[in-house]
């Protein structure tokens, strides 16, 4: 069989791989606090068919609408319908496209360097780990790779499809974060970057750009344009929020320079790649990608070890992932799935490091050692990836874990859920949860099935507590003065602890809740009468 139809085949077989380590179990991990945040917007496009764009929360449209297909092909209609799998398959599914998207490329980039970079971005524990986060990250990386496939096949043969396809690519990246500027911007000075090495070689860049068909161009612009403007105006629904999506830069570069909590050293991205270790936990490192990387660069620069590829493809990838890091490590504000966008370039040059390796030494032995390394390194990789995803995946230990949601809020609204359960009106029982800053984020998520649930930042003294109170210790004092200093005396009813023993919403932060002693022991007894009894 000759090679190319082996590295399909290779290509493909990575790609299932992918779809293995993304797959199983997407409800083990607790929803984050943004997973659930895009979640229960989502509830409301599903419900009422309504979606309106917000320039201040929320991104981009496109997370929120590609969700509707795995939501109506399991019949769900309203946001108790769906789960955790219904939609963390979304960033799945992007997850697992972006290895298959290599095959397209395979030929510019080098046959060698696309089935390296499949393997790798399928086993990678970041790229694992943040496909299966219902979030935008993933969709903008696909997005950006589509937009850099079809923009250099369009390069190879002009076709209109590819221009076209190119602008679609773009307008869908464009409607999916508001950071796409520092893609295109990054893809723009890459672009720039790779001509004046070109003309500097003796290739006449002239030449290049008046091969271009300013028709082809053009369209190509229209389709991102009018993708872009059909997500956003919610098919031409909401025209306001075309000119909103200009209007979020604004206020997202704000947001970067004021947000405390995720301002970050410029090294932050580099050292969680190279080598993390939290306290005691376990050393985590994809630092064989970053070596790679750094190697396919030089090669790229100095043009060795590339047989049967484009330098130029190699070179723009080389740049953009560049200047991406550099951007990325620059801005204070950071979160850990921000680096998925630079450290995709860097697996693709990672790809292009092995074939230059393996295509520079000569020797049969060298050749076979480094062989055996990198088989070694990529066992390592998927090592990581199955701990991070299925042991470690919401501990503090993992260094893709950020502020993520302790498993106590799942015990939390079992348990809410059971004694509701005891109660005459069930899940329209009135329940109150109260923690300033509306810091109750993911319980929205978890406590959907509530009809008639309240959300306060603070103790309301005008409204009659709820037989469920869920508070944070912040608001205990005045919770306490409501429920027993305020009402009159023979109105008081007796609360009791929710919980029998410490909850977190998050490390270190607390939650407390207390139930009317009524309810809590008609919840005892409906428990005990539940249990079937025992024969004499």
């Amino acid at each position: 069989m000759k090679w190319p139809k082996i590295c399909c085949l290779l290509i493909v077989a990575a790609t299932l791989v992918a779809l293995a380590m993304r797959l199983p179990r997407l409800g083990l991990r607790p929803m984050h606090t943004d997973e659930a945040v895009h979640a229960v917007k989502f509830g409301s496009l599903l419900e009422k068919g309504h979606y309106r764009y917000d320039p201040h929360e929320y991104h981009g449209p496109t997370l929120n609408y590609l969700t509707l297909i795995p939501a109506w092909l399991s019949s769900a209609r309203k946001l108790t319908d769906i789960n955790e799998f219904t939609l963390r398959i979304v960033p799945v599914f992007f997850g697992t496209l972006l290895v298959l998207l290599l095959l397209p490329v395979a030929g510019g980039l080098g046959r060698t360097a696309a089935v390296a970079a499949a393997l790798l971005t399928a086993v990678s524990p970041a790229m694992v780990f943040y496909s299966r986060y219902y979030i935008q990250e993933m969709l903008m990386v696909c997005f950006t790779f589509g937009a850099i496939i079809s923009g250099y096949r369009y390069s190879q043969c002009k076709n209109i499809k590819w221009a076209l396809l190119t602008g679609v690519s773009l307008g869908l990246l464009y409607a999916t974060k508001e950071t796409c500027i520092i893609v295109f911007g990054s893809m723009l000075l890459a672009l720039l970057l790779t001509l004046i090495m070109q003309s500097r070689q003796g290739d006449s860049v002239m030449i290049t750009i008046r091969a271009l068909n300013p028709w082809h161009v053009i369209l190509g612009i229209v389709a991102a344009a009018v993708v872009s403007a059909l997500f956003y105006s919610s098919f031409l629904t909401n025209a306001g929020g075309i000119a909103d999506s200009v209007l979020a830069w604004k206020a997202y570069i704000n947001r970067a320079a004021q947000n405390e909590w995720h301002l970050h050293p410029w090294y932050y991205y580099l050292k969680m790649l190279i080598y993390s270790r939290y306290d005691s936990g376990p050393v985590w490192s994809e630092a064989l990608v970053i070596v790679l990387a750094g190697i396919g660069f030089f090669a790229a620069m100095k043009n060795k070890g590339l047989p049967s590829s484009d330098i130029h493809l190699i070179r723009f990838i080389a740049f953009y992932a560049l200047i991406m890091t550099v951007l990325f490590s620059v801005i204070p504000y950071k979160t850990p799935w921000n680096l998925l966008g630079f450290f995709h370039g860097m697996v693709l040059l990672a790809g292009v490091g092995v074939m230059a390796l393996l295509r520079y030494q000569t020797n049969r032995l060298p050749r076979v050692l480094i062989s055996l390394l990198l088989v070694a390194g990529g066992v390592h990789l998927t090592w990581q990836a199955c701990r991070a995803n299925y042991r470690y995946y919401a501990d503090a230990a993992n260094p893709y874990v950020y502020a993520h949601t302790s498993s106590d809020v799942v015990d939390i609204s079992r348990h809410v859920g059971e004694i509701a359960d005891s109660h005459p009106d069930g899940h329209d029982l009135n329940v109150e949860v109260i923690c300033p800053g509306d810091d109750y984020w993911p319980l929205p998520w978890y406590l959907r099935s509530f009809t008639s649930i309240g959300w306060w930042s603070e103790v309301d003294e005008e409204t009659p507590a709820a037989p469920i109170v869920i508070i944070s210790p912040k608001v205990e004092q005045a919770l306490s003065r409501k429920l027993y200093e305020s009402p009159a005396p023979g109105k008081r009813d007796l609360y009791v602890p929710l919980f029998s023993s410490y909850k977190e919403l998050r490390p270190q932060v607390e939650l407390r809740g207390y139930v009317v002693k009524e309810l809590w022991d008609r919840f005892q007894q409906h428990r005990v009468e539940s249990i079937p009894s025992q024969p004499k």
